[in-house]
């Protein structure tokens, strides 16, 4: 063993060998430590030049597999720090004995100054601008970057840096803060109306940021945001071009129904030209089939004045870059979201870094002025506590709401989320030991197959408490509702699909894992199980009556997107007979029926992953750990489980030392991007 792995010297570096490496690189991904992506990049590489060090290529390597990990670069000195970190090695005595060929064994005695030296020696590498595909910022911290990666995040970083150059909120002209008046009720002494403070804000920059967690009022905000800003516009003459949309169908549909809710509440005359209709970023865009590129962009940009994007946290650094990139240099950019909420699927947190100081304010002495003079409260006094500069340019166009009408102060939930969000783990135990009514814990130490029967049919303890049922409820209506005749493109049968779908989103079971007994492929096959030796469905074949699906790729042709989900359905055909059809819920509110032949990428939606769920509510969920330890488990993901149920929650933990790890593993994905945002403001 010794000689297998004698790659360095004991004091000073050796090179490691050509050959050497690419034995290595094969090993690591045949144990699935790296993708085969990550492979075939790096032999790409070897091929465009003879004078690549293996240590860069095996830093190359690293820094295409914590891409698809999320990461953006790969941070050079932390990886030295760490080795093993950077690559999904299985977790410490997954396999009762030390695992060979790791890379804290290559990279154990190589000093960052080598790695750099012979990184930056290949002509595959340039500090900046130009055609070679790697990138590297030797700075502190020195980064390894794809080419592609770097453009994203430079040209993210200036387009934001741009937009904060503003006006100062003391500018509010007495038109503005009349309808301020208008929308919003003198906040109470020593108090802060933050939804007005945001609307303040806001009405002077072209790019703002509305976080907030579940309930804390960001759609009612941005909706009068807009009715003061619309409002503004017809006073003028001219009516602002507003368009909304959402990362995902479901977010987009969720938000349609919560603007035509708040567009209602609004004062006379100021819901005027305010559009309720809100669509998927991909259909904003212009999504061309089979490729990465837009219809609109720098050279057709977007016919819009303002534009909103909820679901903000789902957005990676390449969407971004698009949407930037298609956006009006005079256009304002609105962006909603819960920056605790985990980060998007593809690389980048690009919310999260945003917001990474948004709970202390760090609002400016212009910033604190204005907003007193829009009678937002004295949030001069407030920031004090903070013990914070007011000088952070990000800062002036950040606001975080505070107030859950959600989940108020005495809810369970709320107390569970925000027990976990601040990783107090006497908070979470204190949750589940007061045995609220909205919360319940399983700790399945053996067979777990009761207690899953249980839940899955009746919802567990709270269905038995409080009628939070499980899936039987939406199949023994499928029955029970059933119309007798007619077409199903009739009202009747319309309206029979619609309430089939709203009940199926009464209860959802969410995972941590893809794969496993625990994971999302496990789970939806037992629960079928169960749901089929309950008589429920007959899952005989693949397409059988009472199926949930989920479509894991765009389908254009169709105009469904990666997200949504839909139900399979016997419905009665023009020529006579039945026949099955599955019925998705579009952003509008109208249906689509389409034949299960024409689907081809869908898995079925029992259970799905907590990354697949954003966007989504749901009335019980249930959040399921694995009780082995995995990376995955972090306070982000526990934290958007837990916040994705509006009325009750069930954990099923079969190891508590899996919640405990969780809490205390924060999301933390390599970038510059916030460095970068602040660096262009100040030029």
């Amino acid at each position: 063993m010794a000689e297998q792995h004698d790659f360095f010297a004991t004091a000073e570096h050796r090179p490691l060998s050509g050959e050497r490496l690419w034995q290595v690189l094969e090993h690591w991904q045949r144990q699935g430590w790296i993708r085969a992506l990550d492979l075939a990049l790096v032999r790409m590489l070897a091929q465009l030049t003879d004078d690549a060090e293996p240590e860069l290529l095996l830093a190359a390597a690293m820094a295409s597999h914590q891409l698809g990990r999320g990461h953006i670069c790969l941070d050079l000195e932390a990886t030295l720090a760490d080795p093993d970190a950077a690559l999904s090695l299985p977790p410490e005595g997954a396999f009762g004995e030390q695992l060979p060929d790791k890379p804290s064994e290559l990279l154990g005695n190589l000093t960052l100054s080598q790695w750099l030296e012979r990184i930056a020696s290949s002509a595959l590498v340039a500090s900046g601008p130009g055609s070679a595909p790697l990138v590297l910022e030797p700075g502190a911290p020195a980064r390894l970057y794809l080419r592609r990666q770097w453009v994203y995040e430079v040209e993210v970083a200036e387009a934001l840096g741009e937009r904060l150059a503003t006006n100062p909120v003391e500018s509010l002209g007495a038109g503005t803060i009349e309808r301020l008046d208008r929308l919003f009720t003198a906040p109470a002494v020593d108090t802060i109306d933050w939804q007005r403070l945001a609307c303040a804000l806001a009405s002077v920059n072209r790019f703002s940021i509305i976080t907030g967690g579940p309930g804390t009022g960001k759609t009612t905000t941005v909706v009068r945001l807009l009715a003061l800003l619309q409002s503004q516009a017809l006073s003028d003459g001219r009516a602002l071009r507003i368009r909304l949309a959402a990362p995902t169908g479901k977010a987009a549909a969720r938000l349609t129904e919560s603007i035509s809710r708040a567009v209602s509440s609004l004062p006379d005359g100021m819901g005027e030209a305010i559009p309720t209709e809100v669509t998927t970023l991909h259909r904003l865009l212009g999504s061309r089939p089979d490729s990465r590129h837009f219809r609109h962009n720098a050279d057709n940009p977007l016919h819009a004045d303002l534009v909103v994007i909820d679901e903000a946290s789902m957005i990676d650094l390449e969407m971004m870059h698009s949407l930037l990139k298609a956006l009006p240099p005079s256009a304002r950019l609105i962006l909603l979201g819960d920056k605790d909420q985990l980060a998007s699927v593809e690389a980048g947190a690009v919310l999260g870094d945003l917001c990474l100081d948004a709970e202390q304010g760090g609002y400016s002495a212009a910033t604190l002025s204005g907003v007193s003079k829009a009678g937002a409260g004295d949030l001069a006094l407030w920031q004090a506590q903070w013990g914070v500069s007011g000088d952070q340019p990000l800062a002036q166009h950040i606001v975080m709401l505070r107030h859950s009408h959600r989940f108020g102060e005495h809810s369970g939930i709320g107390h569970l989320a925000r027990g976990v969000n601040r990783g107090d783990i006497k908070q979470v135990e204190q949750a589940f030991s007061s045995y609220d009514a909205s919360l319940a814990l399983l700790e399945p130490r053996t067979d777990q197959a009761p207690a899953l029967r249980e839940l899955v049919l009746s919802g567990g303890r709270l269905g038995r408490e409080h009628g939070a049922e499980g899936y039987s409820g939406y199949l023994r209506q499928l029955e029970a509702t059933r119309p007798d005749s007619g077409n199903f493109r009739d009202d009747i049968w319309q309206s029979w699909a619609t309430g089939l779908l709203e009940a199926f989103t009464r209860f959802r079971v969410l995972c941590a894992l893809r794969k496993g007994p625990w994971g999302v492929e496990g789970l939806n096959q037992r629960i079928e199980q169960v749901l089929s030796e309950a008589g429920l469905l007959k899952a005989d074949q693949l397409w059988y009556e009472g199926r949930p699906v989920m479509l894991t790729r765009n389908d254009y042709a169709l105009g469904l997107m990666n997200g949504d989900i839909g139900l399979c359905l016997r419905v009665p055909q023009d020529e006579g007979g039945e026949a099955l059809r599955v019925v998705f819920p579009l952003a509008d509110g109208s249906l689509k029926w389409v034949l299960p032949s024409r689907l081809q990428s869908t898995e079925t939606v029992f259970a799905m992953t907590v990354h697949k769920s954003q966007g989504s509510e749901f009335a019980h969920t249930t959040l399921v750990l694995p009780p082995g330890p995995n990376p995955v488990l972090t306070r982000e993901l526990i934290y958007t489980g837990i916040t994705r149920a509006s009325d009750w929650f069930t954990l099923v933990m079969p190891a508590r030392a899996r919640l405990y790890e969780a809490i205390g593993t924060r999301v933390h994905r390599a970038s510059a991007l916030r460095s970068r945002i602040l660096a262009s403001a100040q030029q």
